[in-house]
């Protein structure tokens, strides 16, 4: 009975976590890796922990109130969870448990000292880092003083930070146990911590360094900056050598002190070059042994290293995998698609099965690999302007790499360089017809998939579903459609490089652009207001839209005065519209047909912010500017010298822009229609998958690839690890922000606005929208919690079409992803609202309720109260 209470450290490895927890785990891992020398010692083990939980009086009953806390009730959560540490803590230790932790000292030197530290069965994974969440103490000597501390570090299991963490992350406090380690302390000249990759830019290349004299206490809690080394190939890059005049020593009775260090050795290294190269060799021979970059705990002592601890480092965002040793820059579709949340692995499969380009994987995001572009010069340049133009962010991360000169390997020039990929010359009239033949073509495909893929199930449906693929592919790259789209975009470019030339006029295009033809997204933030035109005069309708609570409501509106009404109304824009949703492009996303109270704030708020009338009115207004901008433009170019051409020329730009600018949103429509056909035909597969018994839940089938989904519907067998695995992956997934720009070496580049030509402490974005407004921040980060009143300016991570019903009854715009062309800035300017793109960190530097000055023409806001 008692070797499962007590294991040595030799005993263990990583698949031990259940039994020792992940310290314990990767100590034992660590101690088995050639070369590498951990402190002796052994772990006591969860059926420990266990047994004192069994025996602790009314823990259950503490341990059920604490799951039904709010984790935002901070005062309950500090009340009940000193509570449960103190029960743990008074809880009598077995007199078999205390003979087998006495038997192991006895083994390492009963009298000798020890880190008695918390070994936590979540902690230390790959998802979920836990650092610091449980307790450690130092130094300890003597039986009874360590079996004290054992009972401490059991009892840290539930210090208010771990159980609010575990709250957050929707962690049962049942199903983690803790074990404890107690390790032979050592007395090191100096400690720190090495991250094998570099922590700040990601870089996997570069491991880091810090190091400071005595204990590593006195670096993990700030108590001193560190000497920081950085070590690359094999040697130190870069240096800074810390002024460190604390440090933590061990004292001979037990436990640690600060003492001050001599002034003559406080500027000295803690470590010289040599070591700290060696202490990284070190360190990949962990990374390789674990797999994946660690954050590791260290000692010198004497002449040797010993190390004390290594998890992972969760908060590097993951590279794409590749088949070659090259070097590459991948470019996040996330930010060129307005959807930088991670994808379910559906999505992301059925994603890259519709794409135009190869996309690759990495922490549930996808990116293009840019490299090929990048080499050559032309296409280089090429690139550079696209992206440019799009998101200047972009651009100066490329242009960082580039810069360093031997990342990317210039390629000759392989002849001459079109439009991107994908792309074609405008066509020279600017015939709307065009626009509604495309419509047409891609009305008439969707009808044919939707009529086609009833009569399909089982495997046949995924043959189907590749061909439907390759058709949407064909959609998609239709030559026409690509010459409109660019047709938009280029005059766009044209008039506003022109008019800010010739009439000093900055974003001209802006107002020209207001209320085009033809764009299905405004026409969708415009239909909402209709709407909210049915609903408003019924009062028994508006008060039960207030109480809303689940997707049955649009079957109770018919028993209420003006409810047949209200819900033929709502049906029909569903119709047209409830393919849509936020985070569109994962086609596992809940749309709004499948999920209607999404937009129930939506039109609650415009019943209460418009007057009938509203959708046209706006439309007619926006025209109408349109048309006095163009009459005012043309009648000040004809007064320039040269002037008939100017004003010709930007006439013709004018009916250009106004003809293509609205297709813009068409394509997107197309696809997302598209993929509602797809997701309902896999939905009825996974239907039957359940009621077969070889699924537990419907949506299940959200975390297997196409493939795997087409394996399973085969065979009728599935892995329910790897769809649980899948489900912790997307969870530690959601905690990662992906950077616009990804290197092989792991390295996250974001870019800068190189701008001097703003005030000082205003915040830095892309100017989309022409104009200048002032107004009440609302910073909303789910669509459906979004209240908002006239004149108020919305602030978000990003908008995709999803979001351009809120659209209407905002003052104005910004957001911390997106581009001129990205899907927030076209509406922006189709709606007239002032609006900067790309701010980064917006919604966490801009307080909700605060009032900002927005300004649209020069990219930037100021933060007024």
């Amino acid at each position: 009975m008692t070797e499962q209470y007590v294991l040595d450290l030799q005993d263990v490895d990583e698949t031990g976590v259940a039994v020792v927890g992940g310290k314990g785990a990767h100590l034992g891992g660590l101690s088995r890796i050639e070369g590498i020398h951990v402190p002796g010692g052994f772990c006591v083990t969860t059926h420990a922990f266990r047994r004192i939980l069994a025996q602790a009086p009314s823990i259950d009953e503490r341990l059920d109130e604490l799951s039904r806390t709010n984790p935002d009730d901070r005062e309950a959560i500090r009340t009940l969870s000193a509570r449960i540490r103190r029960t743990i803590e008074e809880t009598a230790v077995p007199a078999d448990l205390v003979a087998a932790i006495t038997r192991a000292l006895g083994r390492f030197g009963e009298q000798a000292a020890y880190a008695v530290r918390s070994s936590a069965t979540a902690e230390d994974l790959p998802t979920a880092s836990f650092a610091g969440q449980q307790d450690t103490y130092l130094n300890v000597v003597g039986p009874s003083a360590i079996l004290r501390h054992i009972s401490r570090c059991w009892a840290s299991l539930f210090t208010e930070r771990a159980v609010t963490y575990r709250q957050r992350n929707g962690i049962d406090h049942r199903t983690v146990h803790m074990a404890v380690v107690v390790q032979r302390m050592v007395f090191p000249h100096a400690a720190g911590i090495l991250f094998t990759a570099d922590p700040v830019t990601g870089n996997r290349k570069v491991a880091t360094v810090d190091a400071g004299f005595g204990l590593g206490e006195a670096l993990v809690s700030g108590l001193v900056n560190p000497d920081v080394f950085k070590v690359r190939d094999g040697e130190v890059v870069a240096r800074t050598i810390a002024v460190k005049q604390r440090a933590v020593q061990a004292l001979s009775a037990g436990g640690t002190q600060e003492v001050t260090i001599d002034s003559q050795r406080q500027e000295q290294p803690a470590l010289t070059d040599a070591q700290a190269v060696q202490l990284v060799r070190l360190g990949r021979r962990i990374e390789a042994h674990f797999g994946r970059p660690q954050d590791i705990e260290w000692c010198l002592v004497e002449d040797g290293f010993q190390i004390v601890q290594s998890r992972p480092i969760t908060t590097l965002f993951p590279v794409p995998e590749r088949d070659d040793e090259e070097n590459h820059v991948y470019l996040s579709v996330g930010h060129q698609q307005m959807m930088t949340d991670p994808m379910k692995p559906l999505g992301i499969s059925v994603w890259q099965l519709t794409a135009m380009a190869p996309m690759h994987e990495a922490g549930g995001r996808l990116f293009v690999d840019a490299t090929r572009r990048l080499a050559s010069p032309a296409s280089r340049r090429a690139l550079l302007d696209l992206v440019g133009r799009g998101d200047p962010l972009i651009r100066d991360a490329l242009e960082t790499v580039l810069e360093r000169g031997d990342f990317i390997p210039s390629l000759p020039d392989a002849g001459p360089v079109g439009p991107p990929a994908g792309g074609a010359s405008a066509p020279t009239e600017a015939d709307p017809a065009i626009v509604g033949e495309l419509i047409e073509r891609s009305r008439a495909s969707i009808a044919a998939l939707e009529r086609d893929i009833r009569t399909r199930s089982g495997a046949a449906l995924f043959d189907f579903l590749l061909e439907a693929f390759e058709e949407h592919k064909r959609v998609l790259s239709d030559p026409l459609s690509m010459q409109a789209i660019m047709a938009g975009m280029e005059a766009t470019w044209w008039l506003n490089d022109k008019l800010e030339e010739w009439l000093g006029e900055k974003n001209a295009a802006d107002t020209l652009t207001l209320s085009a033809p033809d764009n299905v997204t405004s026409e969708m933030g415009l239909a909402l207001l209709d709407v909210a035109d049915v609903i408003r005069p019924y009062p028994e309708v508006v008060a039960f839209l207030q109480g809303v609570e689940d997707e049955g409501f649009l079957d109770e509106l018919g028993k209420l005065t003006g409810g047949a009404e209200a819900r033929e109304a709502i049906e029909a824009y569903l119709d047209r519209y409830g393919m849509r949703c936020v985070g569109e492009i994962d086609i596992t996303r809940p749309r709004w047909r499948e999920r209607p109270s999404t937009l129930v704030p939506v039109i609650l708020d415009n019943v209460r912010n418009f007057e009938p009338g509203a959708a046209a009115r706006r439309f007619e207004q926006g025209r109408q500017k349109a048309q006095q901008k163009e009459q005012d433009v043309l009648s000040r170019l004809r007064d320039l010298p040269d002037g008939d051409r100017k004003a010709d020329a930007t006439k013709r730009m004018i009916d250009q822009v106004r003809a293509f600018i609205g297709y813009r949103e068409y394509p997107k429509y197309g696809i997302i229609s598209r993929y509602f056909v797809y997701k309902r035909a896999l939905l009825a597969e996974a239907e039957r998958l359940v009621r077969a018994g070889v699924l537990p839940e419907q949506e299940d089938v959200f975390y297997l690839t196409f493939q795997e989904l087409h394996d399973v519907v085969r065979s009728h067998q599935v892995d329910d690890r790897l769809i649980q695995q899948r489900k912790e992956a997307f969870r530690s997934y959601q905690a990662l922000t992906p950077p616009r720009v990804l290197t092989s070496d792991g390295e996250a580049v974001n870019g800068a606005y190189r701008r001097g030509d703003v005030p000082d402490g205003a915040l830095i974005g892309l100017p989309v929208s022409a104009g200048t407004v002032e107004g009440r921040a609302r910073v909303i980060l789910d669509m459906a919690q979004a209240e908002l009143e006239a004149g108020d300016i919305l602030v978000t991570p990003f908008t995709d079409p999803s979001w351009s019903p809120l659209f209407v009854g905002i003052a104005g715009l910004v957001t911390e992803v997106g581009g001129l062309m990205t899907h927030g800035a076209v509406i922006a300017r189709e709606y007239g609202l002032p609006a900067v793109v790309g701010v980064e960190q917006a919604t966490r530097l801009i307080r909700d309720g605060q009032r900002i000055r927005v300004h649209g023409t020069d990219g930037y806001i100021e933060i007024l109260s």
